[in-house]
């Protein structure tokens, strides 16, 4: 490990082992557990850190979390959830994880070595795991939640369009990575073989088995596309974070597959009052763990050492982190997004930007600038006119979208290896893309928070998607995507309707000499599934039309309120 990551602190300790402890789970299974821990020659009390994951105990969780924490100074608990990993049980998504969690402390306080001082920490689904225990925290002094989830509806669907790919590949992980390397590889390769026809298939719902076998969770996730539906009843640990009081230390990347559940968790915690933090890289969701975890274990260490060992000197000054792209530097800001100026007078606002802010300031005012569409292709900062909907609505471009023949996503927040920020230009020559494009800047531009796309939009048939992007266009017209988001939208005969698309948030430099691009499709796969243009759902549909999105006067790509030239 450390001769991949070059930064990694020296050990203080070496480590000692306990495999295989069997750990009575909520319904009396056998949770299997591995103990890691400072080996001394005295009896030294340590805190302890509660590791649960669905994805086995082996790599890269025994090194990563294991080994470097208990190094470190920490007992680390690294237990396989139900029906994982050797557990007993049958794994059901996010219904058992509070219950087992609280039954796992209730076992940390019966062992002679635990001194009642408690940490959690983890990525991804092991993020949710720690929601589900901070819902009772019995005795919880501190979490460090990495790229983590709380709402796995969110984590499937957008605005109820499937987020195909990341299903399919979170399908593939809870089923196979906690088998080992062997099967997962196999696995992989299977998916990668037959994802094209997978993707493709009439109907969607079960064309995965080929790859992945029966999963039934994943069927029951394609047959739910309604976030009211039932089945999502308690599957949200949102409310775990309104009125926490466990100082908690959140980190994401700007492509993380879970970015915005990220931003939210910070936004509540922070309403509630409480101690976090929050660190957000130039990393998509496995990045952040692989080429960003010498940041990622620094921050985390830090953390915990602040609030279970009383040594906050490893602590940075401010609360907010960020890395600031176009720029490659980072920032550290008082709050995010922005409440006032930050450290660094680079990045200052002169206002005080809110989550749900949709000013729409004059061309002339120095924050918040609106771009706005023209028939040519233009994308100009001015003031924007109100969309006035009906008849009297002027299109300004349409785009043909081909469920045969559907847009491609390339790059963003994905969770395969194609994530990330990456060329545009030949999905932005197809003839179901529109752009609009600013002239070059005279002066460079900073977007410091949530973007979003208020779009005045008809269809032919009724129902369509609408992707929206912010992308950087450089001097040798490379267009570099920044965020992005999508949409469903339903229209009633040639009326227009109004939508508005979020579009993520960023921390991003356009410099001087670059041009700011707004790209407009009606969809991205196989990140999302294609939309039948019937009503169906994207993953029932067997009959697909192809369909005629029009954009019309008063769209409106936001920048965030913190945005200013500089």
């Amino acid at each position: 490990m450390r001769a991949i990551w070059r930064g990694l602190p020296e050990k203080r300790y070496d480590v000692g082992w306990e495999p295989g402890l069997e750990v009575p789970a909520a319904d009396g299974s056998a949770l299997v557990t591995d103990h890691y821990f400072p080996r001394t020659e005295t009896d030294g009390e340590f805190p302890t850190l509660l590791v649960r994951s669905p994805y086995g105990r082996g790599l890269p969780w025994s090194p990563q979390y294991g080994i470097l924490f208990a190094e470190q100074g920490f007992h680390v608990v690294l237990q396989s959830c139900r029906g994982t990993g050797g557990s007993g049980g049958a794994f059901d998504l996010w219904r058992n994880e509070a219950a087992d969690g609280r039954a796992t402390v209730a076992w940390l306080r019966e062992q002679p070595w635990f001194n009642g001082t408690l940490g959690t920490i983890g990525p991804s689904y092991l993020g949710y795991v720690q929601w589900a225990l901070a819902l009772d925290p019995p005795g919880l002094k501190a979490m460090v939640v990495q790229v983590g989830l709380h709402d796995p509806y969110a984590l499937f669907y957008a605005d109820g369009a499937l987020r195909l790919e990341n299903a399919l590949l979170v399908g593939l992980g809870m089923t196979y990575q906690h088998q080992g390397i062997m099967p997962v590889a196999k696995a992989t390769l299977r998916l990668q073989r037959r994802m094209r026809d997978i993707v493709t298939a009439r109907p969607l719902r079960g064309a995965y088995a080929s790859a992945l076998g029966d999963v039934p969770w994943l069927d029951d996730v394609m047959a739910h596309p309604d976030a009211d539906a039932p089945y999502w009843d308690g599957a949200s640990l949102a409310r775990a974070a309104e009125g926490l009081s466990v100082p908690t230390s959140l980190v994401t990347g700007w492509h993380d597959a879970l970015a915005d559940q990220t931003f939210e968790q910070y936004a509540r915690l922070r309403a509630a009052g409480c101690d976090t933090a929050l660190l957000v890289g130039p990393w998509t969701h496995t990045s952040a763990m692989q080429q960003g975890w010498p940041e990622v274990f620094a921050e985390s260490l830090a953390w915990l050492r602040a609030h279970l060992c009383g040594d906050p000197s490893g602590l940075r000054p401010t609360r907010v982190r960020v890395h600031v792209g176009g720029e490659d530097v980072w920032r550290d800001l008082d709050d995010w997004p922005s409440l006032s100026s930050p450290v660094t007078p680079s990045l200052s606002s002169p206002v005080t930007p809110s989550l749900s802010s949709s000013v729409t300031p004059s061309f002339s005012s120095p924050v918040a600038p609106s771009w706005v569409p023209a028939a040519d292709g233009r994308l100009d900062q001015r003031a924007a006119t109100a969309p006035t909907g009906g008849a009297g609505s002027a299109p300004l471009a349409s785009l043909r979208y081909d469920p045969a023949d559907p847009t491609p996503s390339i790059g963003g927040p994905l969770l395969s290896r194609t994530a990330g920020a990456r060329d545009n230009s030949a999905l932005e020559g197809r003839e179901d893309v529109l752009t609009f494009t600013s002239p070059p800047l005279a002066e460079a531009v900073d977007v410091l928070g949530p973007v979003s796309a208020r779009l005045s939009v008809s269809t032919d048939t009724g129902y369509a998607d609408v992707f929206s992007r912010l992308c950087d266009v450089d001097a040798r017209g490379r267009s570099t995507n920044v965020c992005d988001g999508l949409a469903q939208v339903a229209t009633v005969g040639e009326e227009p309707s109004e939508v508005t698309v979020p579009m993520s948030s960023t921390a991003y430099r356009f410099p001087a000499g670059h041009r700011i691009r707004w790209q407009i499709s009606g969809g991205a796969h196989p990140r999302y599934a294609r939309n039948p243009g019937t009503g169906k759902s994207g993953a029932e549909a067997v009959d697909f039309t192809a369909i005629r999105v029009t954009l019309h006067d008063g769209s409106v790509l936001e920048l965030p309120d913190g945005s200013r030239t500089v």
